[in-house]
């Protein structure tokens, strides 16, 4: 606002005045304000305003990137049921791993005034929400950290989910393993492949089979038809792409996914998978951002879930 204020020659209550709808300003002087709003892409932050005033909406806003993922539909389910037990609701909307559009809708959910926020980030800036956060905003970003904020995070152990897979497979035998993750610059994706590459050197093995996305089904088919006798699947959108390019295959390589999905159990065969509690990790976030509300002070947290591996078939597959 201050810089609102400079560029149309005009005093900060004046510019309040303006953003607020309130009267008293000469229609030109008014028309300034707005033009500088325009110019510098100032947005109102309704939310700080009623931190400071003490208001609450029975609101919290939840940013996922995809509802229809199982993972986040697991997670905002879970967050709801929090909210709820705390007579809240949920405003949940997806980025689609577009960063603007998740700028859009936390800035929306901040105008429609919410109690608190929790993000699974796409972005690599966060500080259009430094106003909301200094003015008392709980929010706790879920599944992947901040880089430019300080606040409360609730992550999953995904490095260490990696390493649990391709120990898997090499106590089955197999000397050749390949990765095929999701972009590097996605914060999990780059821990999975850390914990891959951290795993396949203590075990000796090679650390350079690796394919990274995003994926299609024609990139995937590459990397199968590859030297590897085994295969760790990033995530389980990336594990349902390669079900897709094994099928008809024999032999086939042994496969572990990471991340669980509907009916793993029941393929033929069944798909071994390194599983996080996708439901904890909302309940989880959501608990902290009620803990801020409820007064809590202390320095941001960082919670990190582990991963556990549910062996069912397809990992258990010897060279």
């Amino acid at each position: 606002m201050n810089d609102v204020a400079r560029a149309a020659g005009v005093s900060l209550k004046t510019v309040s005045r303006v953003v607020n709808g309130e009267p008293g300003v000469h229609p030109g002087t008014a028309e300034r304000v707005l033009t500088a709003i325009d110019e510098l892409g100032f947005r109102r932050n309704p939310s700080a305003r009623n931190l400071r005033r003490g208001v609450e909406t029975g609101t919290l806003g939840l940013v996922v990137e995809d509802l229809a993922n199982p993972f986040s539909s697991v997670l905002a389910r879970a967050a709801e049921e929090v909210a709820r037990a705390h007579d809240r609701h949920v405003l949940i909307g997806s980025s689609g791993g577009d960063a603007d559009r998740e700028r859009d809708l936390a800035l929306g959910f901040c105008a429609r005034r919410v109690d608190g926020l929790m993000i699974v980030p796409t972005a690599q800036q966060h500080e259009y929400l430094s106003g909301p956060v200094e003015a008392g905003m709980p929010a706790v970003f879920v599944d992947r950290p901040a880089a430019d904020l300080e606040v409360d995070t609730a992550l999953l152990d995904n490095a260490g989910a990696a390493r649990q897979a391709v120990q898997h497979l090499a106590e089955h035998g197999h000397q050749q393993i390949a990765f095929l993750g999701d972009s590097p610059e996605i914060h999990t994706a780059g821990e999975r492949l850390r914990g891959f590459r951290e795993a396949c050197a203590a075990a000796g093995l090679r650390t350079d089979l690796t394919s990274m996305g995003p994926h299609t089904p024609d990139t995937v088919a590459a990397a199968v038809d590859g030297p590897a006798t085994a295969l760790v699947a990033g995530n389980n959108r990336i594990t349902v792409l390669v079900l897709r390019a094994l099928a008809g295959r024999a032999p086939r390589p042994a496969l572990v996914g990471v991340d669980d999905f509907e009916l793993a159990e029941l393929l033929d065969p069944p798909t071994t998978v390194v599983c996080h509690d996708s439901w904890e990790l909302g309940r989880a976030a959501a608990e902290m951002v009620f803990a801020r509300l409820d007064g809590e002070s202390a320095p941001p947290r960082r919670l990190e879930l582990p991963a556990r591996l549910l062996p069912r078939g397809s990992g258990e597959v010897n060279p």
